[in-house]
């Protein structure tokens, strides 16, 4: 059978799903956190259920983690999933995000808008903006946030130490960079017997880089066990 790569999840992230896997990649909730969650996932999941259903808890805990973690994201597969999507108020969120951290140049293709700008508040946008202004991290984007409409508490998220500590992926995404590979890599070290098809298909990469990544994962294995086998006859 052919392999056919899929860049959506085959189940949204909702209800208790979603808050394990927000606890998973370093976003403080009350739940058990989901030890593998993927983070791309995860943010998309948290911005539908935090713009859709008007849960500016989770909005404002993602904007926060979206500050400190944006680097780690895998770029490459966040643009594809979000321009899946056909919220224009998912759209207009992430355009915004991508606005407001222009420095990361990675999500440039995020930030394109040539229609009205969408309000966060459900009623009295204009009110509270007349009142106290923009949200400045995301002033003249597409999406309008009125001041203090999102919190923005640095102790709602982990730090990039404490959840490299969690997460593997993340961690390996520190070291590698946040790619397919890395992802990978870190599921191989907690699954060593997955075939590259499972590989690919859980890390949402290519069947070629998942073969690439389980060769080299073996080559060192054997590497290893080479080594540790001189140690022993050396002692």
């Amino acid at each position: 059978m052919s392999f056919s790569r899929r860049l959506l999840p085959e189940v949204p992230l909702e209800g208790s799903a979603l808050d394990s896997a927000m606890v998973g990649v370093g976003m403080l909730f009350t739940a058990d956190p989901m030890a593998d969650a993927n983070i791309e996932d995860t943010v998309l999941s948290a911005s539908i259920a935090g713009i859709q259903d008007s849960d500016f808890r989770v909005l404002s805990v993602l904007v926060t983690w979206l500050g400190v973690h944006h680097e780690r994201l895998n770029a490459d597969r966040l643009v594809r999933i979000v321009q899946a999507q056909a919220q224009r108020r998912v759209a207009a969120f992430w355009a915004s995000v991508a606005q407001w951290l222009r420095s990361d140049r990675r999500l440039a293709r995020l930030g394109r808008w040539s229609v009205d700008r969408v309000d966060l508040l459900p009623v009295g946008t204009d009110f509270q903006i007349k009142r106290r202004g923009e949200d400045p991290r995301f002033q003249d984007c597409p999406l309008r946030v009125p001041a203090g409409a999102l919190r923005d508490r640095q102790q709602d998220v982990l730090s990039p130490q404490e959840l490299a500590k969690r997460h593997p992926a993340y961690r390996q995404r520190i070291i590698m960079g946040p790619t397919y590979r890395a992802d990978m890599l870190a599921l191989l070290e907690d699954e060593p017997a997955l075939s590259p098809a499972e590989l690919a298909r859980r890390a949402y990469g290519s069947f070629a880089t998942a073969w690439q990544v389980k060769r080299d994962f073996e080559l060192v294995q054997a590497c290893d066990v080479a080594a540790t086998a001189r140690v022993k006859r050396a002692s």
